[in-house]
């Protein structure tokens, strides 16, 4: 036939076509990329940065090293993310390095909410706090969503503390005369805490990922096709319910 090869283009190790025939409508040869803002990690990142420029504007002195520093060690996980998606076409091994650079910009802003905590006398909620679980399990998706939850929490705070019966949630702030607003630093700060959290732990299972294609050496690419993941990735299940979207694990 006019204008067509006589022989089907191969698909390399990314499932595209490459060398599609003569008529040049062959697939790019580039391995898959890009698609971040489809990782969950990258989505919990995002609402860690955007989460932090709030706390920042409102808990920490305008022109102090720290402000900045949070800020950009926020911005830098999720810039991060996306770069090591988009190098991905070209080189595993950057897609790699720059994740891990994502996961450790969230473990410094990680400390530094801790450290806020700390230095203003509150208390850091622990693993099994209910508080913690409770803004895990209200997934939500922007930083207005948790700033609802902070205020929804916080005016449930002030109602234990003038008598209404314990609700579980208490924490080391107010009295018996405390507004709402007055357990909104304790709240914010650990909810920065608690979602860098998520994210690194997020961007823990996604390094594993990469690193178990990458060091497998797949035909010399690694990719997120599931016809090209050898069996024993896929039944930990590391891409489907952790890397992908879906809502991070109670075990955090």
């Amino acid at each position: 036939m006019s204008g067509q090869s006589g022989h089907r283009g191969r698909r390399g190790t990314t499932g595209r076509k490459i060398g599609g025939g003569s008529g040049g409508s062959g697939e790019s040869i580039l391995a898959v990329h890009g698609g971040y803002r489809s990782l969950r990690s990258f989505q919990v990142a995002q609402l860690v940065y955007d989460l932090t420029v709030r706390f920042c504007e409102r808990y920490v002195p305008r022109g102090s090293r720290t402000r900045d520093q949070m800020v950009q060690a926020a911005r830098s996980g999720v810039q991060n993310i996306a770069e090591g998606s988009e190098a991905s076409a070209t080189s595993k091994k950057m897609e790699l390095k720059l994740t891990q650079v994502a996961r450790a910009s969230l473990e410094e802003l990680k400390l530094d909410y801790e450290d806020y905590l700390r230095q203003h006398g509150l208390s850091r909620w622990d693993r099994t706090h209910p508080l913690r679980q409770a803004l895990v399990d209200a997934k939500c998706r922007s930083a207005d969503d948790v700033a609802q939850w902070v205020v929804m929490t916080a005016r449930e705070l002030c109602r234990e503390r003038v008598g209404d019966g314990p609700s579980g949630l208490g924490t080391s702030t107010g009295s018996s005369g405390s507004t709402p607003s007055t357990f909104y630093p304790e709240l914010s700060a650990n909810t920065g805490f608690t979602l860098s959290t998520v994210a690194g732990y997020l961007l823990d299972r996604q390094v594993q990922a990469l690193a178990a294609c990458f060091y497998m050496n797949l035909e010399g690419n690694l990719c997120y096709d599931r016809q090209y993941l050898p069996e024993k990735i896929l039944s930990v299940r590391i891409l489907d319910s952790f890397i992908f979207v879906g809502y991070a694990p109670d075990s955090h």
